[in-house]
């Protein structure tokens, strides 16, 4: 595993390269500034379309704009606000959080513009059951330019890195962050939660976009209301120390982050780089994902499912993101002092060409085998810190009844401890969940618990109808039960504890959400003027009073199950 992790690690660094996201933040300024700031009509006609009124069961397509915004958003509105949000700080310090506002509002142009492209060029020709996404833009979009088959190749390409991106960011990081806090809360083996998941995700894709549409429109706005109210209780408990979180985030973000306790530091380009990472696949801005299950909303008017698109960055960065970055700042969990001393004997040895600490005795029983602890160490310049601070990694064990710490090699100079002690390695969605737990002890075990489960479960879901169509059209509707087999099986291998550090699961999902980044970008600049000239004229229309409610916003009821779309006797 650590070569795969090296491997990985190099990976990342070209993904991820400074040019590729300024690439990124510069398509949003364009994409911003070219729409005229569509973020202001996204938040003005976007909350109308979703109510209802402009749904009509005669246009074609299999879900309301309610359904398509809330399967979305359970794609987004996920793992990645609870454990990438920790992620971020853990390892980009606060100053990480203002980038991924700036993401958050320069997502909200990027994503309207994909979406408008995928309603443009979706495939209709079943019209209960449409296709749509960045494949079918990049292959019809050039076959009639005299291109078919350049187009086609593009339109795989692109399946193939959201393919790879669902495997690991929408499905593999779910369920290891679900198996990761229910054994850390509860002693209930990870293995076991991916078994479960896997007959639960398994039960509703089979089902469908319909069923997929009805369980997310029920599920998603429940969980992120509850989420919300469980955060305002702990925030309401240090609401004195909010101002400050806000200036230390500011601050940050320009400025390298002092180490402190379990923060070992971050500068001010990591801060940038992990905050814009964690953004991004958090709220899928520039992947190409979401707008797959836009195309499937019933409308003849692409833009007007485009608008409510642009809710979701909002949605999803501005307000739950925040939420989390402020509940994990205001408690101090993400640089709290060492949870258990460590002995004054221990020292580094010669390892060959490494350094190693000897296995070390961890007192008490609340351990399990798999936990990972960590040290902190000074050795040579660290430039993700700007200092000279390395975490070392260790992986619990039993041994004779009791439990020890068995440490990775460190590589480079001989490392002095420089910690008072070891750190319990809370990792991701666990992170979120110990916060919750500095207010109200407890709190966190049963919030962030049933929480993972509901956001990863609904993640995975949504993620799963996305690679069903890359598959499709790349193979037609022959491969769809094989793939959907192999998309469960992929949950309970990712709860085997292959994966047990932070940077280890930085590097895994940095690796998908990178591929289908680069994949979808160069699609998004070449057919972007289309999306804007169609997006310029409903505007139009829409100011001069063209456009309006062609009946009464329906009941929440019909609105929740898709009633109001179904096609009358």
């Amino acid at each position: 595993m650590d070569r795969v992790n090296a491997a990985l690690a190099w990976v990342n660094t070209i993904l991820w390269h400074d040019y590729v996201l300024y690439a990124i933040v510069g398509t949003g300024i364009v994409l911003t500034a070219w729409s005229g700031f569509s973020q202001y009509w996204a938040l003005r006609h976007g909350p109308a379309v979703i109510r209802g009124g402009f749904d009509d069961p005669d246009d074609p397509g299999a879900l309301n704009h309610f359904q398509a915004l809330s399967t979305a958003l359970s794609g987004t509105v996920g793992l990645g606000n609870i454990g990438g949000v920790a992620l971020a700080i853990a390892l980009g310090g606060p100053g990480a959080v203002f980038w991924m506002w700036v993401v958050g509002l320069l997502g909200m142009s990027i994503k309207l513009t994909e979406v408008t492209l995928s309603m443009l060029y979706r495939n209709t020709d079943d019209p209960d059951n449409p296709h749509g996404g960045p494949m079918w833009v990049a292959s019809r979009a050039l076959a009639r330019r005299g291109w078919p088959r350049t187009g086609r190749v593009l339109g795989v390409v692109f399946c193939v890195c959201l393919i790879t991106s669902t495997a690991t960011g929408g499905n593999m990081f779910q369920a290891w962050n679900v198996g990761e806090i229910t054994q850390a809360y509860f002693g209930i083996p990870s293995w076991a939660c991916g078994l479960v998941l896997a007959v639960l995700v398994g039960t509703v894709i089979i089902g469908g976009v319909r069923r997929i549409g009805r369980v997310a429109g029920t599920i998603v706005p429940l969980m992120v209301a509850a989420y919300l109210v469980a955060g305002l209780w702990v925030l309401a408990a240090n609401v004195g120390d909010i101002p400050a979180m806000f200036k230390l985030i500011f601050a940050s973000a320009f400025s390298p982050s002092e180490a402190a306790g379990a923060f070992i530091g971050g500068s001010a380009g990591s801060a940038f780089l992990f905050g814009m990472k964690r953004a991004i696949f958090s709220n899928e801005a520039g992947q190409g994902s979401s707008p797959i299950v836009h195309a499937a909303a019933k409308t003849d008017e692409p833009v007007r499912e485009g608008i409510v698109a642009g809710l979701e960055p909002f949605i999803d960065t501005i307000v739950v993101c925040t939420f989390t970055a402020l509940i994990i700042l205001s408690t101090g969990v993400w640089n709290r002092a060492p949870d258990l001393p460590l002995p004054d004997s221990v020292a580094f040895e010669a390892a060959g060409d490494a350094w190693r600490l000897p296995d070390t005795a961890l007192p008490g029983n609340d351990w399990h085998a798999g936990d990972s602890v960590s040290v902190i160490v000074s050795a040579h310049p660290n430039p993700v810190t700007e200092n000279s601070l390395h975490r070392v990694s260790g992986v619990v064990a039993q041994a004779d009844g009791n439990f020890v710490a068995q440490w990775t090699p460190f590589d480079g100079d001989k490392p002095v401890i420089a910690s008072d002690g070891i750190f319990r390695d809370y990792v991701g969605a666990t992170l979120t969940a110990k916060a919750f737990d500095a207010v109200t002890p407890g709190l966190g075990k049963w919030v962030i618990t049933i929480g993972v489960w509901l956001f990863g479960l609904s993640t995975m879901i949504s993620w799963a109808y996305y690679g069903e169509q890359a598959f499709i059209f790349v193979t037609g509707d022959r491969a769809v039960l094989a793939y959907k087999l192999g998309y469960c099986a992929l949950i309970i291998i990712a709860t085997l504890g292959l994966v047990r550090t932070t940077t280890a699961l930085d590097n895994v999902i940095g690796t998908g959400t990178g591929i289908v980044v680069c994949a979808n970008i160069p699609i998004i600049w070449l057919f972007a003027y289309q999306a804007m000239r169609a997006y310029r004229d409903y505007i139009a229309r829409l100011k001069a009073g063209r456009i309006g409610p062609d009946h009464p916003a329906p009941s929440i009821e019909d609105l929740l199950s898709g009633r109001d779309v179904q096609q009358k006797p």
